[in-house]
């Protein structure tokens, strides 16, 4: 390992990736994906047989211009109660030309801002133009970041929120309330986040759903994050079912490992060709609501891609401060 290799810890991440950095990186990430640029080698996720924790390790290339990227690390749901993130991993950058290694970075900031940049891009590609309220599911470090990125593409009025504990959700309100300036209500039910509302973010780790399919009003886009393998299932089949399309990050990923997309197409309420790539829809390849009314789902199991993109975002801005210039605004 040599000298000039960049060696970023969480806070310098946190200071060269901020959320519009992380929305424009993942526009590209799944523009990439769209183009079929991108390099995306298969996943793998591991769910130890030890404790309730899932090791992942991820591989992609966003373009030839950067180099590869490799992100390891663990879902460790118990984190949640002691108010640290669920996630935490490392990243290592290669050398596009060479290969050699030029970063290792704290992959906990990268994962959670991607993740709520991708949901951002993908409400704003898929939510009616007028969306203006959110119901948030969850009350941690990914709900929050998701109520920052959506706040970034869409002109945001109102957030009901809800999560298990009480304590909890009511600080995360008070927060998210301070930050950006609107209404945010700590609700005491699930049904009560989602029901009447246009836009809907589960960002928690439940094994069973927190969104029901006959609470959505017409017209509703929910995007679920913690499906993100075969045995959770954020939302319930009545999601899938109403849905007029189901939009997915990468349809051979969602099969093999997003809870709720597995079982539809176990039971034959979903085909495969029903499984529409973001990609395609931000390049105009595929089309997904066709009206005001339609229900939109959308499954995100997270992709190695993203952090592709996030990682060579967060490197670029390094080598741009080190020559005494600003990241891009």
């Amino acid at each position: 390992m040599t000298d000039d290799v960049l060696h970023l810890s969480r806070d310098q991440v946190a200071g060269l990736l901020d959320t519009d950095a992380a929305i424009r990186s993942q526009r590209a990430a799944f523009t990439a994906l769209g183009d079929g640029t991108a390099e995306l080698p298969g996943k793998i996720m591991h769910p130890s047989g030890l404790d309730d924790s899932v090791v992942f390790a991820y591989l992609a290339r966003l373009s030839a211009d950067t180099g590869a990227v490799a992100k390891f690390g663990s879902v460790n749901p118990g984190n949640a109660a002691g108010g640290l993130p669920t996630v935490h991993a490392v990243i290592n950058a290669l050398d596009p030309d060479t290969g050699r290694l030029v970063a290792v970075m704290d992959g906990t900031v990268v994962t959670t801002l991607r993740t709520a940049a991708a949901s951002a891009v993908a409400l704003d590609a898929l939510a009616t133009p007028d969306s203006a309220e959110l119901g948030l599911l969850g009350s941690g470090t990914q709900a929050l970041a998701h109520a920052r990125s959506v706040a970034r593409v869409r002109n945001l009025r109102a957030v009901r929120l809800w999560s298990p504990t009480p304590d909890r959700r009511a600080r995360a309100a008070r927060l998210l309330a301070a930050e950006l300036a609107i209404s945010v209500e700590a609700v005491d039910s699930p049904e009560k986040a989602v029901a009447g509302l246009p836009m809907v973010a589960a960002c928690t780790l439940s094994r069973t759903p927190v969104v029901r399919g006959e609470w959505l009003a017409p017209g509703c886009t929910v995007v679920s994050v913690g499906s993100f393998e075969p045995s959770r299932s954020e939302v319930d089949p009545e999601v899938v079912r109403r849905a007029a399309v189901v939009v997915v990050d990468d349809p051979a990923t969602a099969a093999g490992h997003a809870g709720p997309v597995v079982d539809a197409l176990r039971s034959g309420t979903l085909a495969h060709d029903d499984l529409i790539p973001l990609g395609a829809v931000l390049t105009g390849r595929r089309a997904a609501r066709t009206s005001a009314r339609d229900i939109v789902y959308y499954n995100s199991v997270g992709l190695g891609v993203q952090d592709a993109a996030a990682a060579w975002a967060v490197i670029d801005a390094a080598r741009e401060r080190a020559r005494g210039g600003e990241p891009r605004p």
